[in-house]
């Protein structure tokens, strides 16, 4: 059997992914994921300072940075949610939760695939940092930030109006993606309750038996000491 056959999460396989988890951290996304496709893999699990909410300094030791996300398999580090994904269905997903290439799906796949940390989190980690750390300009929150959050999320509510998941129909890896900061949205009121399909999305996700066994194998997390 080659190291890249997939083998369905109930059969005994030797486990080559191993997902280095930070509690209250993206990599939530990638246990999503490998539970999606049916995976085999294994946690090791890493702590966060009670203190300071940074990673320990032991996740260096897998990866330079030191953060979260980060997985090995054999002799390979992959870093990035990102690029953990775009690794994991090529190598192991066998055209799942992927649009085929050359697609408009595709290239709208690609698109979702980027904006969820190139685009949509910026803005919340902004956020989050004025309010967790006390910094209180409300001149940089009230002519930047909250225009730029409510820019972005208007905009994604309108896309979501379009279809079910953000490329269509069908639910991609571009939703699990996308959930991280869309879940960050949901847990605030304010935000929340003028965007009633960003709402519906995250009640979906939350559905998914995946993404419950995700969670029971990672833990639960909390949003707002999850920007380290």
């Amino acid at each position: 059997m080659s190291k890249s056959s997939y083998q369905p999460h109930c059969q005994k396989v030797a486990i080559m992914i191993v997902v280095h988890h930070l509690n209250n951290s993206r990599s939530q996304r990638v246990l999503w994921l490998l539970e999606e496709l049916g995976i085999e893999y294994e946690i090791k699990f890493y702590e966060r300072d009670q203190k300071t909410m940074l990673a320990p300094t032991s996740l260096r030791e897998i990866h330079p940075l030191g953060k979260s996300p980060v997985i090995t398999d054999a002799d390979l580090t992959v870093a990035e949610s990102g690029a953990i994904i775009e690794y994991i269905l090529d190598r192991y997903g066998n055209g799942r939760l992927i649009p085929p290439s050359g697609t408009p799906e595709r290239l709208r796949y690609t698109y979702w695939m980027h904006y969820a940390e190139g685009s949509a989190m910026p803005p919340l980690v902004m956020n989050l940092i004025f309010n967790n750390f006390g910094i209180g300009d409300s001149n940089v929150n009230d002519k930047f930030i909250a225009p730029q959050i409510k820019l972005h999320f208007d905009y994604i509510e309108g896309e979501l109006r379009k279809s079910t998941w953000f490329v269509g129909e069908e639910f991609t890896a571009a939703d699990i993606q996308m959930s991280f900061p869309l879940e960050i949205v949901a847990m605030q009121a304010e935000l929340i309750s003028s965007r009633p399909k960003i709402k519906q999305f995250v009640e979906r996700i939350h559905a998914r038996p995946a993404y419950e066994r995700a969670l029971e194998r990672g833990g639960a997390y909390d949003f707002a000491k999850s920007i380290q």
